[in-house]
């Protein structure tokens, strides 16, 4: 059945009533009223957001924490490291690269000229002058000068590594603490959050004994639930902690 227009001979009445097909094609002045008339289309449903998967930004950060472990000398201080990445993620194609001030305020390294002057021993960038801001950086290294992909996808990778969740350190950790938390970060993948042990704590700047310390200050801070050293196949495992559980004090030692 469908649903037909008639207009009288007068052409000022119209009446709407059920008709077959063939009903409606043999009375005059009358006009089927199409379907989307009377169940207008409704918009389609959004598209449930789904949630942020940061596992390019974790690939870009270990690459290049790899890549500093490697090109930076093994004495450099995790205040270093930490701004190393900041300027090799945020070059651009000339090796320059910008650091404003609340960037270092928030990394508390505003005004560390010592960490500066530690990269600028490795030849790895240039001395910038403290005093100009944002700060002017020009690195030195040339593999961070040919990086991919391109800058707005690293500066993702800078962004992140500021609070690299999972493991967000407290507000007043100092960089050693923030720098493990990273690399361990940056290592936990959907294959798991482990890594060897040589890998963690050469990326951290460490000895394995130093970096087992530092993994304890995490548990004790709050951003590890715990770790394990697999000692027959040298890989570290770790559960980090809630994300609403971080505080701001630490310890020297914690059970694992």
């Amino acid at each position: 059945m469908l649903l037909a227009l008639t207009r009288d001979l007068s052409g000022r009445t119209w009446r709407l009533a059920d008709a077959c097909a063939a009903c409606a094609a043999a009375t005059s002045n009358t006009a089927v009223v199409p379907d989307t008339l009377l169940s207008p289309r409704r918009p389609a449903a959004s598209a449930p957001v789904q949630p942020r998967v940061h596992g390019d930004e974790r690939q870009r950060v270990r690459e290049m924490l790899t890549h500093l472990a490697s090109t930076l000398g093994c004495v450099t201080s995790p205040a270093a490291r930490l701004l190393a990445l900041q300027c090799a993620l945020r070059a651009d194609a000339h090796g320059c690269a910008r650091l404003p001030a609340g960037l270092l305020r928030g990394m508390r390294l505003h005004r560390h000229t010592e960490a500066w002057q530690e990269l600028a021993q490795d030849d790895w960038l240039d001395l910038p002058d403290p005093r100009t801001s944002p700060l002017q950086v020009r690195l030195l290294d040339d593999a961070a000068l040919k990086q991919a992909p391109g800058r707005s996808a690293r500066r993702r990778a800078a962004h992140w590594a500021l609070k690299p969740t999972p493991l967000i350190v407290p507000a007043a950790a100092n960089p050693a603490d923030r720098l493990a938390a990273l690399v361990l970060a940056a290592h936990t993948t959907t294959a798991g959050p482990a890594a060897d042990m040589a890998v963690v704590a050469r990326l951290c700047g460490h000895s394995p004994h130093q970096t087992g310390a530092l993994l304890d200050r995490l548990v004790a801070g709050r951003t590890l639930a715990a770790w394990h050293h697999q000692r027959d196949t040298d890989e570290v495992h770790w559960q980090p902690a809630p994300l609403h559980r971080p505080v701001s004090g630490s310890a020297d030692s914690s059970a694992h």
